[in-house]
């Protein structure tokens, strides 16, 4: 009991000794001061009130879109599409984890004292000596040092050593039964080639149902979402999307050659951009945990439609087209965005299908083509009332048995009504189209930008 007292006694000393708060009110003492980093290829915006919806004649009809004024935070922006050859890196992750676990689960299966198998492809070792005193009780209690909803319980692949992609170069059977099991069969094969199998790039994409966790009573677990993903694009809606039109070249170099890199992915659906947002978000906040006192950021994720009719009007009130306006070509007589201007004609603009992302002059906001070249998936469902039911700040009918999602921008197949800020459209979740991509947002914290 006096050991007991003598303890709190010295700690009660040592914490009034260590503290310079001389008795008052002075917060929490936090690791580091914040500033929010703005990240590689996005632009900052700066939120604010405008008015949202059709200033003119509404040409169409449609009626849904009126004038009204809202509100919204400030955000980052992608100041391009997201590019094919961003767009790949998201695949070819997706690619390897599968390789990697496949190969690391091979050699723990098969792999004994006296004939180790595929060693350099092995799950990392756990440091069972150097563990810490939590490390152990989840290792005890869980199995695993990470997330138990993981399906590999914790374990780590070994990224350091390279994988090998040249069938003469692979290094044993282990490896090459491996390698066999993503390609698509023998009998699928065409011309002596074997290629990946692409309906086994599956990212399983977890998120959690903030909206109906907050308005619902249940417990946690009831809100954790997982759905397998599969995510490579369709490649096949460059000949599906159009009818008696000779687009093979599309379909089998445009993701694909090195070429069209830096053009906007297209032939991604709406639940394949939402897991990349996930994707990206990971890769950052991964590489964050791995420094000491590091601080994750935000979720990256798809623009509202109030956000991104805000982002494309550049800051200009009343404002036709990102540009301004009222007309689609300059005082020389140039296009200002890649459309289709003239029935049949649309290559008169300078391109018969996509451009790169980074083409014509940004807005003022520093966002390229955020009309014409692809349409851009939103994170907003369509409805025809949204404008008179949503909220004025932060708008977003989000609901999630509303399958139709607003697309906006307009795109290289479409005449200048789409292009007009104002103009909304709307596709099917689960559709890919060759005149669809889609770039991504990230919240801004605080209200200062340093």
């Amino acid at each position: 009991m006096k050991k007991i007292s003598l303890y709190i006694l010295l700690s009660l000393l040592i914490y009034s000794c260590g503290s310079n708060d001389q008795g008052e009110l002075v917060g929490v003492n936090t690791k580091s001061e914040w500033h929010s980093k703005k990240p590689l290829g996005m632009v900052f915006i700066p939120g604010g009130s405008f008015t949202m919806g059709r200033q003119d004649e509404d040409v169409s009809g449609a009626l849904n879109s009126p004038t009204r004024t809202v509100t919204v935070r400030p955000f980052y922006m992608d100041e391009t599409e997201i590019t094919n050859s961003e767009y790949k890196q998201f695949v070819f992750w997706v690619r390897d984890s599968i390789v990697r676990t496949k190969l690391a689960e091979l050699s723990e299966l098969m792999s004994d004292e006296t004939n180790p198998i595929l060693e350099d492809y092995q799950f990392k070792n756990i440091d069972t000596a150097n563990m810490t005193p939590y490390e152990k009780y989840m290792m005890n209690n869980y199995g695993s040092l990470g997330d138990i909803n993981s399906p590999l319980q914790g374990k780590s692949l070994n990224w350091s050593e390279e994988l090998i992609w040249n069938t003469a170069d692979f290094p044993d059977e282990y490896y090459s039964e491996v390698m066999d099991s993503m390609y698509v069969s023998i009998e699928n094969s065409f011309d002596g080639k074997r290629i990946i199998d692409t309906k086994k790039l599956v990212f399983n994409y977890t998120w959690f149902d903030t909206e109906a966790a907050a308005r619902e009573k249940g417990e946690r677990k009831d809100y954790i979402k997982a759905q397998p993903v599969p995510v490579y694009p369709d490649t096949t809606v460059w000949i599906k999307d159009f009818n008696y039109s000779y687009n093979d070249p599309m379909h089998q170099d445009y993701f694909y050659h090195q070429a069209y890199a830096d053009y906007p992915v297209v032939g991604v659906n709406w639940m394949q951009a939402k897991a990349f947002c996930g994707w990206r978000t990971k890769t950052k906040n991964d590489y964050l945990k791995s420094k000491k006192n590091a601080t994750t950021v935000p979720y990256f994720r798809l623009a509202t439609e109030a956000e991104w009719e805000y982002a494309a009007r550049g800051g200009l009130e009343f404002a036709k087209y990102p540009w301004g306006g009222p007309y689609t070509t300059s005082d020389r007589g140039c296009f200002l965005a890649n459309f289709k201007p003239v029935r049949g004609d649309y290559a008169v603009d300078g391109a018969l299908y996509t451009m790169e992302a980074k083409s014509y002059n940004p807005n003022d906001y520093g966002l390229y083509n955020m009309s014409g070249n692809v349409s851009e998936w939103t994170n907003t469902s369509y409805n025809v009332a949204s404008y008179y039911i949503g909220s004025t700040m932060n708008p977003n009918v989000e609901i999630n048995k509303n399958y139709k999602k607003v697309i906006r921008g307009g795109s290289w197949k479409d005449v200048a009504y789409y292009l007009e800020v104002s103009t909304r459209d709307y596709e099917y979740s689960d559709s890919a189209r060759s005149y669809i991509g889609f770039r991504t947002v990230q919240d801004f914290l605080g209200t200062n930008l340093k």
